[in-house]
C-alpha cells in the first residue's frame, strides 16, 4: 500500500508554506515603516483556501451529475491593509499592529511545524515498527 504524503501531513506542510510567506509579507511591512507613502500588505488565509477551492473538482462518476464550479474568482495577490491612523506622509503600517499579527503569524507557523513533526514521528515509529 503506498503512503500519500499530502494526505499523511493533513495540510500542515501547505500551512508552513503559508506561514513562511506572510511572515515575509509582514517583515517587509515592519521593515517600511518609516517609508513614505509605502502601504501595509498582508496575506489573506481566506483567499487562499478559496483559491484551493476553486482549483479542485469533483469527478462525476454518472452523467447525471452536475458538474460544481466556482462561480467566485480567487487571486493569489498580497491585500492592502486599512489603516486605522493614516499618517501624514502617506505610510499605512502600524508597527503595533504589524509585530501583533507578526508574533501572532509565528506562533501558529510553530504550531503547523510541531504537529508535522508529530505526523513524520508517527510515520517512523509505524515504518520501524515501535522501536
Amino acid at each position: 500500500m503506498a503512503i500519500s504524503f499530502k494526505s499523511a501531513f493533513a495540510g500542515h506542510d501547505d500551512m508552513l508554506l503559508f506561514r513562511s510567506a506572510r511572515a515575509s509579507v509582514l517583515a517587509n511591512n515592519i521593515a517600511n515603516a518609516d517609508t513614505p507613502n509605502y502601504k501595509a500588505r498582508d496575506i489573506s488565509f481566506e483567499s487562499m483556501l478559496q483559491q484551493e477551492r476553486t482549483r479542485l473538482s469533483m469527478a462525476a462518476t454518472n452523467d447525471k451529475h452536475f458538474v460544481a464550479e466556482s462561480s467566485v474568482g480567487a487571486t493569489d495577490e498580497l491585500l492592502y491593509r486599512v489603516p486605522s491612523q493614516p499618517s501624514l506622509d502617506g505610510n499605512t503600517v502600524d508597527m503595533q499592529r504589524e509585530q501583533a499579527e507578526f508574533a501572532q503569524n509565528s506562533l501558529q507557523f510553530d504550531t503547523s511545524f510541531m504537529l508535522l513533526d508529530r505526523k513524520i514521528s508517527g510515520m517512523k515509529k509505524a515504518l520501524s515498527g515501535g522501536q
